[in-house]
């Protein structure tokens, strides 16, 4: 059974949203994705938010651009979190989305990732999901610990060899 539904507003989202299925596959944590336009098909989607608590989705990770009406949209109707990624745009590089989630009226509230912050976004849905969940958890701090192993190498690797060597083997 999904415990994250993450949701886009368009396919061209999908490299984004894609990251936040990554990480959360990578956790363990079962999720559905769908393409769904809150503009282009209000009653597809109305269903599709008021279903997601009857089919056992905990956390919605919803991804858009623009006016960016998706994740607001998902939190007015489904009564768990909502996690908001805005998409970069060619207009305003993003900033539209992120003003257009980030500021939602009170009482409606949607947890906001970065621009483009797909990966970022499935972490939180899976330590939101960890507060009852020890197993998940786990994996978590066995991630963070991997991340923080991988700065400890990098700065020896740095150490040892120089930062002209080391750029230059970033370059390549």
């Amino acid at each position: 059974m999904a415990k994250v539904g993450i949701v886009m507003g368009s396919d061209s989202d999908l490299p984004v949203m894609a990251q936040a299925a990554d990480i959360l596959e990578k956790l363990g944590v079962d999720f559905e994705m769908t393409v769904i336009s809150a503009h282009r098909e209000p009653d597809i989607f109305f269903q599709y938010a008021k279903s997601l608590e009857e089919k056992g989705v905990k956390v919605v990770i919803a991804g858009a651009g623009k006016a960016a009406h998706l994740p607001g949209m998902c939190a007015a109707l489904f009564p768990m979190p909502v996690i908001g990624i805005p998409m970069k745009t060619s207009d305003l590089g993003g900033v539209d989305s992120l003003y257009s989630i980030v500021q939602m009226p009170s009482g409606i509230p949607v947890a906001t990732v970065a621009i483009n912050g797909g990966t970022n976004a499935g972490i939180l849905a899976a330590k939101i999901l960890a507060t009852s969940d020890q197993e998940l958890l786990g994996r978590l701090k066995d991630y963070s610990e991997s991340l923080k192993n991988d700065v400890v190498k990098k700065a020896g690797k740095l150490d040892e060899i120089g930062y002209k060597e080391y750029l230059a083997q970033m370059k390549k």
